[in-house]
């Protein structure tokens, strides 16, 4: 088998990938584009490892020591995850991108050293540009990506001790970043003026994981789905700088799609938090200095609210990271059905960084087997809210804060779900605590909000036997 054929089994590989992408971009056929882009990588391996010339045996039976055990580990990881979990796998996952992407250009590297094969003139330049810039996305790419998990999951214990992840970023940490980045940079060229020498490489390596620990260190919250989008893109980006380096198509074209698709979806997280992505990476946002809650409100019981939803014709619901936490999206479901069978019209209000990852209520949504024709984006949603009866808002705090209408404080400009046009408003929420923007929401003290204080599960158990008993 020729060359020839080796490129037609990446170019089908290829174009799954894109076919994948492309299905992606809805609920309804995320899981076949899903399944595209699976079939697509196992073609691109699989044509791979043909083409492989095994003088040693040894090799060939490590590499399917390597993908038997990889793919074990992912299916127990996949299958034992629960929903809340969701966004610190992704997280992982894309480290795990990024770190498969950067050990195979430090192989490469160190590899052309021991052996002696360093180019010279400009092939010798764009090699190791291409491997300075793989391991300085790729590095950067794992260690960010783990500190994101372990802020998404809160902490991590260490010998039977909790420790909790901290968001820490004083302003003078951004010249620390710069001062970084231009150290690697600059090994970057003392690798091309030194080849032969790997202790450059080494440096790379470690001051790009220090660099990825720098850059989420001081992000927290709302801007987590941000931080998360842009690690996968990342993690493409080093994918396709390795491409380059090992003279991979497949994995050119494939690191260079993900790169792109995660970019767009960082645009639409900023959008959707009318934030600047430099203000995210480099500006605080929330954060410690909360404000102090000094009003009260008294809350309301499952019985009054289950009076309240007897009889009405529409109920938005409005779910946000409680209901992950409390998981009980199950809960809600079961809530909006009783209001089906009395003949109300139920959607969901889904706003796009609700949660702590892209899609993260969409998700939630699903599992609990919503119909995805009812998930309502949020500019749909708003236009649909004056004639809404009842909003009920399911652990959600700052993406309903009328305080974003403002042209002050953090929330100034953020676009929000209008609940507070509804007629009634419910708030499932264990205390009138503020958001991670740090704002107190006037909505909480409106004549027309009905408290119901507690775990988001337990108090939607409650409210369901209400509702049956009324």
């Amino acid at each position: 088998m020729d060359l020839a054929m080796w490129d037609v089994g990446y170019l089908v590989a290829s174009i799954l990938f894109i076919m994948g992408l492309k299905k992606l971009g809805h609920p309804r056929t995320a899981p076949t584009g899903n399944l595209y882009g699976a079939t697509g990588m196992l073609v691109a391996v699989v044509v791979t490892i043909a083409q492989m010339n095994f003088g040693n045996v040894d090799n060939f039976i490590l590499i399917i020591a390597g993908l038997s055990t990889g793919g074990i580990i992912g299916y127990v990881m996949a299958i034992r995850v629960q929903m809340t979990g969701m966004p610190e796998m992704v997280a992982l996952f894309n480290g795990f991108g990024g770190a498969a992407s950067a050990l195979v250009a430090a192989s490469e590297v160190f590899r052309r050293i021991n052996s002696g094969e360093i180019p010279a003139g400009l092939e010798l330049q764009v090699a190791w540009i291409a491997i300075g810039l793989s391991a300085l996305v790729g590095w950067m790419t794992l260690t960010g990506s783990l500190l994101a998990m372990m802020k998404l999951k809160g902490g991590v214990e260490i010998f039977g001790t909790w420790y909790r992840t901290p968001t820490w970023g004083p302003e003078w940490l951004n010249y620390v970043k710069g001062i970084f980045l231009i150290g690697i940079v600059g090994l970057i060229y003392m690798t091309m003026e030194e080849p032969e020498n790997s202790t450059y490489v080494i440096g790379i390596i470690a001051l790009s994981c220090i660099l990825g620990i720098l850059f989420v260190l001081p992000i927290g919250g709302a801007d987590m789905p941000v931080v998360v989008s842009l690690l996968n893109s990342l993690s493409g980006i080093a994918a396709a700088f390795t491409g380059f380096i090992i003279g991979n198509n497949v994995l050119i074209i494939a690191g260079s799609m993900v790169g792109a698709a995660g970019l767009i979806l960082t645009n639409i997280m900023c959008k959707a938090m009318n934030r600047q992505l430099i203000d995210v990476l480099f500006k605080s946002f929330g954060g410690s200095d909360k404000e102090q809650v000094t009003r009260t409100k008294v809350g309301s019981d499952p019985e009054e609210v289950a009076m309240i939803c007897d009889g009405i014709s529409k109920c938005v619901i409005i779910p946000g990271y409680g209901m992950a936490v409390s998981q009980c999206q199950h809960q809600v479901r079961e809530f909006a059905d009783i209001l089906e069978e009395n003949g109300c019209e139920v959607k969901y209000g889904i706003h796009p960084v609700a949660g702590r990852m892209p899609g993260h209520m969409n998700v939630l949504l699903a599992e609990a087997s919503v119909p995805y024709e009812k998930l309502i984006e949020m500019e749909e949603i708003n236009s649909e809210m004056s004639d809404c009866d009842v909003a009920l808002v399911v652990g959600a705090n700052d993406t309903v804060n009328p305080a974003a209408r403002t042209g002050e404080g953090p929330l100034a400009g953020m676009p929000i779900i209008d609940a507070d046009k509804a007629r009634v408003v419910v708030f499932v929420k264990r205390s009138l605590s503020v958001g991670y923007a740090g704002v107190d929401n006037d909505l909480f003290y409106d004549d027309k909000t009905m408290m119901l204080f507690g775990d988001g599960k337990k108090m939607m158990t409650e409210l369901l036997s209400a509702m049956k008993e009324s």
